[in-house]
């Protein structure tokens, strides 16, 4: 398995003109080549570690599989450095003999980056893929205690971003706030595909009744990935961009923006949030 963190001398100039060296952990990044029966498939730019839960919960994301009984095997391949040693970055799935091949629109000629899950599409309208599942129908209730507890919640288990700053979080909850599973990696749509991977390993899609809480922004992308996987709700500490906004609001899937602390900003169905009874 490859390294998430590397260590790098670095200078650290302060205002007063004070220079000091030191050693610093930054978060490693490096491609992964994904393939699906020996076929290339994608490359995208991530943290390696999990790296089969990202390939899983990425095929889920582009609509190539939808439960675990479709993805039977996953192994790395042979792919070496300078020196020989395997890097760990090409893995090569094997899917279920009932399901089909990825289309070939699928394959992306150029590596995605760790900032952009969508990169690489042909048009706006292949962006949108349809699920299977209908996360509006949903009947999922949150008290509001819950949901504002739970960037903690995910931050406290962001052990490799205590250690780099450089890394996003993604993290599945229970109603009650428990944490099923939480990933990290410096795309965030990678750290949300490697939980999602994780629901297919498990056997677990849909994921009714969950929480997926983020820890940046809440893009387009990760509405449609929350979607593919069954997910009524997501909450990130950050903006949502208008076209997750409208998307949630057309999947009917619960978006929370700026949940931080005491408040938060909720764009759509804000039914499945309990308020407390206040006396009077």
């Amino acid at each position: 398995m490859g390294r998430i963190t590397a260590r790098r001398r670095v200078t650290r100039i302060r205002r007063d003109a004070d220079t000091t060296q030191r050693a610093d952990t930054l978060a490693v990044e490096e491609p992964l080549e994904m393939r699906v029966g020996g076929q290339p498939l994608a490359v995208t730019m991530r943290t390696p570690g999990n790296d089969f839960e990202l390939v899983a919960g990425y095929l889920v994301s582009e609509g190539v599989i939808t439960r675990g009984a479709d993805y039977t095997t996953a192994r790395y391949c042979a792919g070496t450095d300078s020196t020989g040693a395997n890097t760990y970055n090409v893995v090569d799935v094997s899917l279920a003999a009932h399901v089909p091949p990825p289309e070939p629109a699928l394959v992306r000629r150029n590596a995605t980056t760790s900032a952009c899950g969508v990169c690489g599409k042909d048009s706006i309208d292949s962006v949108h893929t349809a699920s299977i599942y209908e996360p509006e129908t949903d009947p999922l209730m949150v008290d509001v205690d819950t949901l504002l507890d739970l960037p903690d919640r995910l931050r406290a288990e962001q052990s490799v971003f205590d250690k780099t700053g450089g890394l996003h979080a993604a993290g599945l909850f229970a109603a009650d706030g428990t944490p099923l599973v939480i990933r990290e990696d410096v795309g965030r749509h990678n750290a949300v595909d490697k939980v999602v991977g994780w629901a297919v390993l498990a056997d677990r899609l849909p994921l009714r009744g969950t929480v997926l809480q983020v820890s940046g922004r809440a893009s387009f992308e990760l509405v449609q990935k929350a979607a593919m996987a069954g997910i009524p709700m997501l909450s990130a500490v950050s903006a949502p961009s208008s076209l997750a906004a409208d998307l949630a609001e057309d999947l009917g899937i619960t978006l929370i923006g700026f949940s931080r602390g005491e408040s938060m900003v909720v764009y759509s169905r804000p039914d499945r949030i309990r308020m407390p009874i206040t006396a009077g």
